[in-house]
């Protein structure tokens, strides 16, 4: 038997799915994180994105919502925005 709390099960469709995606400091970030997560999510509300700096300036957060459809829409959006090799990570 294992001490390890199992993790939380989510409920799908599950509305305002919170996302976090943190890279480096470049002007277009914010929009290629958008294009990237309006593929997957394209019911994306724009209002609801909040983008925060680094202390140091060298990474920028973006912090958005989306209604999460499934595992699969979720494991598709990670891969896209790791691939990029823009990404250093997805929460």
């Amino acid at each position: 038997m294992s001490d390890t709390p199992e993790a939380p099960k989510i409920e799908f469709p599950c509305p305002d799915y919170p996302i976090k995606v943190v890279g480096h400091n470049e002007n277009d970030f914010r929009g290629f994180v958008i294009e990237t997560v309006q593929i997957h999510a394209p019911d994306l509300d724009i209002s609801r994105i909040t983008v925060a700096e680094s202390r140091t300036g060298k990474y920028l957060s973006v912090r958005l919502m989306i209604t999460a459809t499934g595992v699969e829409q979720l494991e598709r959006l990670h891969q896209d925005l790791k691939a990029s090799g823009r990404v250093q990570t997805v929460l």
